[in-house]
């Protein structure tokens, strides 16, 4: 999806990292939620408490998800899941554009 309609976005961004990781939370009508960001190149460790969907846009980054030991390669319309409560480690290679999907069941 290149585009959202009907959508109330946040002012105030979401700032993680001392600024590398940035985003901004949209609110769809059906009260489902994404947050659309950056990622400077780096290496981070994400915490989830819902299930996610990533959504790399653009961009390159090599990912290590729970329960592997194995780095996985997303680049541009390319995703990857990642259950709840868990963390997941991300290399940031090329400075990457991301729309993260919150999974609530």
């Amino acid at each position: 999806m290149k585009e959202f309609n009907n959508v109330t976005i946040s002012a105030v961004a979401n700032i993680y990292f001392d600024g590398q990781v940035t985003s901004r939370k949209v609110t769809f009508a059906d009260a489902s939620v994404k947050t659309l960001g950056i990622m400077m190149p780096g290496e981070y460790t994400f915490s989830t408490v819902e299930e996610e969907l990533m959504e790399i846009q653009q961009g390159n980054v090599s990912v290590l998800l729970p329960n592997s030991d194995t780095w996985q390669t997303f680049t541009a319309n390319q995703a990857f899941e990642v259950p709840a409560n868990s963390s997941f480690k991300i290399k940031v290679i090329t400075l990457a554009d991301y729309c993260c999907s919150y999974i609530t069941q």
